[in-house]
C-alpha cells in the first residue's frame, strides 16, 4: 500500500530537511503534536545540539514536534519501542504483536486516554501503523 503525502504534509517534511539536513518521508499527525520518523542512528542530528532543531520547528510551525525512531517492518521490538515513544507519557503494561494485530495492555485513565475522545486518537494511531508497519487491527485493553 502505497502512503499518500498531502501538500501540508511535504511542506513540513521539506522544512525539517532543511532545519535538520535530513530526509524522511515519515511524518504524521498523532494528539495535535508532528511527528516526524528517522532512522535510529540519525535521531541526535535530527533533535540538535540542545534541541536547537526541534525548537526552530516549534517556533516556525507553532505545533509541538516529536522526533522518534523508525524501526524496520519486521522489527517488533523496535515497532514496540515506537509505540511507547509516539504515545509518550501514557504508560502500558505490555504491548503484544501478532502479524497485523496488536494489542495494547493498559490500566483504565491510560486506556480513555488512548482511545480519545470520539475514539480520535484510536483513528490515529491505527492509521499510523497501518500506513508504516502495515498493521490492520488494533486492540486497548
Amino acid at each position: 500500500m502505497a502512503k499518500i503525502i498531502d501538500m501540508q504534509s511535504m511542506r513540513h517534511l521539506n522544512l525539517f530537511s532543511k532545519i535538520s539536513h535530513i530526509q524522511t518521508k515519515h511524518f504524521f499527525t498523532y494528539n495535535n503534536f508532528l511527528v516526524f520518523g528517522v532512522p535510529k542512528s540519525k535521531v541526535s542530528q535530527a533533535i540538535g545540539k540542545d534541541a536547537s532543531n526541534v525548537r526552530k520547528l516549534n517556533q516556525i510551525l507553532r505545533k509541538k514536534i516529536k522526533i522518534i525512531a523508525m524501526p524496520k517492518e519486521d522489527d517488533t521490538k523496535g515497532i514496540e519501542q515506537f509505540i511507547i515513544n509516539l504515545i509518550n507519557p501514557i504508560e502500558v503494561n505490555k504491548i503484544e504483536i501478532t502479524d497485523n494485530k496488536i494489542e495494547i495492555n493498559t490500566n483504565r485513565m491510560n486506556k480513555a486516554s488512548l482511545i480519545g475522545r470520539h475514539r480520535n486518537r484510536e483513528k490515529e494511531l491505527i492509521a499510523i501503523l497501518k500506513n508504516s508497519f502495515n498493521i490492520n487491527e488494533l486492540k486497548i485493553i
